[in-house]
């Protein structure tokens, strides 16, 4: 699911997920990034986020995606978010400098095109938004379009969400 900031693709993804999946199946809601401490209004949204789901799905915080779809016999899975994911890898890489985040990205996209069960995967999409005006921010648009790129092309059903309503992109399952 792509879209912009508070577009609803969060939302939606659940959505989707819990409507493809048998009431009583395992659904693991691997959340890309810790919950930062002091930060209030941050909290409330992660918050909001969780009180949206059913009890009965697990949460997983892991910045190691790859790591996380490679575990065996996996549930239906929503990540959230791409996004804060390759933020964190380019934290590791130093790619805010000039480092690389294409082992990573590799790793990721292999990890997401073998994943065995239902996938949907949240990302905020590069365009809809100002231009960065710093050249990390421009790094950042630049790596996540890339990104967003070849994930779409091994996924099989791409989604942009926008103001809460879905349209579908690519569709290799109809």
């Amino acid at each position: 699911m792509l879209g912009g900031i508070r577009s609803g693709k969060s939302q939606w993804a659940e959505s989707a997920i819990a409507g493809s999946v048998d009431g009583s199946a395992a659904v693991r809601y691997l959340a890309t990034g810790p919950l930062p401490e002091g930060d209030v209004e941050w909290s409330a949204r992660v918050e909001a986020h969780r009180r949206r789901r059913p009890a009965t799905w697990s949460t997983v915080e892991s910045v190691d995606v790859a790591a996380q779809l490679r575990s065996d016999d996996p549930p239906a899975t929503v990540v959230d978010d791409v996004g804060g994911w390759l933020t964190a890898a380019m934290d590791r890489n130093g790619a805010w400098t000039g480092g690389s985040v294409s082992a990573d990205i590799d790793d990721l996209v292999d990890a997401v095109g073998s994943f065995g069960s239902y996938l949907a995967l949240v990302s905020p999409e590069v365009g809809l938004t100002v231009v960065p005006a710093t050249e990390s921010g421009r790094r950042f648009a630049d790596e996540l379009g890339s990104l967003n790129q070849r994930l779409a092309a091994v996924c099989d059903r791409v989604v942009l969400v926008v103001a809460g309503q879905p349209v579908t992109v690519k569709d290799s399952l109809s």
